[in-house]
């Protein structure tokens, strides 16, 4: 083979010759190459830097199964928004636009009675009195914000103070001190806040005329209702001329003049005493009373150093509420009834406001007690009917109405055992009343669900 192609041996001799340099020379490389390079040593498990480890074992979302969206879509709800959440853990179930402020009829009440009992205290009594004139024959009535002063024993404020107790020790106390002389003129004295403030612009009239509301005033007697007895009664055009009328009938004073003006000397005759907040708030809780909440909101702005005035309770009611924790610079406060349709309050704070109250924080367990009871009491007695009666004595709420609002917030005492808090508002001009049935629906089914009602 080699004689044959002596060329092709030749190259192929060169190559093998040219290739065992060539691999030498890898080789001497790779071997430079692992002379040079010193050995890295690994560090050891306790050279490594901590990992951070977490500050709580995320746990997986309870998934909650039973809803409430179909009676939550009842047309009869108006505009509808609402809050549910438990009371305990604070934790939403149920939400539809609550966290918008929006009128809300006599649930106002609950932070007018929450901020009353922390700033005022549940032992705290409104006075009436009679203060002896600057000169003899004179004698001062003067009002301390107390609208339940009775000129009846039959008044629809049980236990109320009676003006005839108030003339009769007055007459007494007098005649010690002068006499011999008659009393003449009788000062009547509403200056507690500004007499002419006693009306909110924003209310209409007509529920003076209809028996809902009186004006404001610090003196006055039966909450300014022509029938002491009813608790809806038309309401009197001049609660402090008949305050002033009722007293001189009481004492058998006859031909006496009539004045207004403030008390200037300091001897008090007599005085009359209200029963104690914590039963002025079940009165006002149970039948909704607009001229209690109103007066007792003005003692709140006094108390608070404010002047009493209408325009003032936009910072004293939430004042008061401060110390609960929660809130306040979300709300707008117009008066203490709930009758203006400018207040404005979230189902969110309404619901917040009630789990203090569950709580009973700071004395609000006054107002649990207060509020009425789903078929039981108050202004819920006649209400959970037929298939809602399930929930009855399970709920204790508090309502509202006005020309364009039904409202109800409150306490569930659910089927589960759960305590749940809520508050539901409807809202359309002209408003039907079947939109109550429709809340008490509503709230039955959260009461049926309890702590699994989801929010679908």
């Amino acid at each position: 083979m080699v004689r044959r192609h002596p060329t092709v041996w030749l190259a192929s001799a060169l190559g093998v010759a040219f290739l065992i340099p060539g691999t030498g020379a890898v080789f001497a490389g790779i071997s430079a190459g692992s002379n040079s390079s010193a050995a890295i040593p690994l560090p050891t498990a306790s050279e490594l830097p901590p990992r951070p480890q977490p500050t709580t074992i995320p746990t997986l979302a309870r998934l909650r199964t039973c809803s409430v969206a179909a009676p939550a879509a009842d047309g009869r709800l108006a505009t509808f928004s609402g809050y549910v959440a438990n009371a305990t853990t604070g934790e939403m179930l149920f939400d539809r636009n609550g966290e918008t402020g929006q009128r809300t009829g006599s649930v106002l009440k609950t932070l007018t009675a929450a901020a009353a009992l922390n700033i005022l205290g549940p032992n705290a009594q409104l006075s009436t009195k009679v203060i002896d004139g600057s000169s003899p024959g004179t004698i001062v009535l003067q009002g301390g914000g107390d609208p339940t002063l009775a000129t009846t024993g039959g008044t629809v404020y049980d236990g109320a103070p009676q003006i005839a107790d108030l003339a009769n020790a007055t007459v007494k106390a007098y005649k010690k001190l002068h006499p011999g002389v008659d009393i003449k003129n009788i000062v009547l004295d509403s200056t507690l806040w500004d007499p002419a403030d006693n009306w909110d612009s924003s209310w209409l009239r007509k529920e003076q005329a209809d028996g809902y509301q009186a004006e404001v005033t610090a003196l006055m007697v039966d909450g300014g209702r022509a029938d002491p007895t009813s608790t809806v009664s038309t309401r009197s055009d001049d609660p402090i001329g008949d305050a002033g009328r009722a007293f001189a009938a009481a004492a058998g004073l006859s031909g006496v003049t009539f004045s207004t003006g403030a008390a200037v000397g300091s001897t008090v005759l007599a005085e009359v005493k209200s029963q104690p907040l914590s039963t002025l708030i079940g009165q006002m809780m149970s039948w909704s009373d607009n001229i209690l909440a109103e007066n007792l909101a003005r003692v709140v702005s006094k108390t608070l150093g404010f002047n009493g005035s209408s325009a003032s309770l936009a910072q004293a009611i939430p004042g008061g509420l401060s110390e609960y924790g929660l809130p306040t610079n979300k709300i707008s406060i117009r008066d203490g009834s709930g009758l203006s349709d400018l207040n404005a309050v979230s189902p969110l704070f309404v619901s917040q406001l009630m789990a203090k109250v569950k709580a009973g924080v700071k004395d609000l367990g006054v107002l649990y007690s207060a509020l009425p009871v789903a078929g039981q009491s108050g202004t819920l007695s006649d209400r959970f009917t037929g298939a809602n009666e399930i929930a009855r004595g399970h709920i204790r709420g508090k309502t509202g109405w006005l020309d364009s609002a039904y409202t109800l917030a409150g306490i569930i005492d659910a089927a589960d055992g759960t305590p749940l808090v809520f508050a539901f508002y409807s809202i359309q001009d002209g408003i039907s009343s079947d939109a109550k049935e429709a809340q008490d629906t509503l709230a039955t089914a959260v009461y049926s669900c309890g702590d699994n009602l989801s929010n679908n």
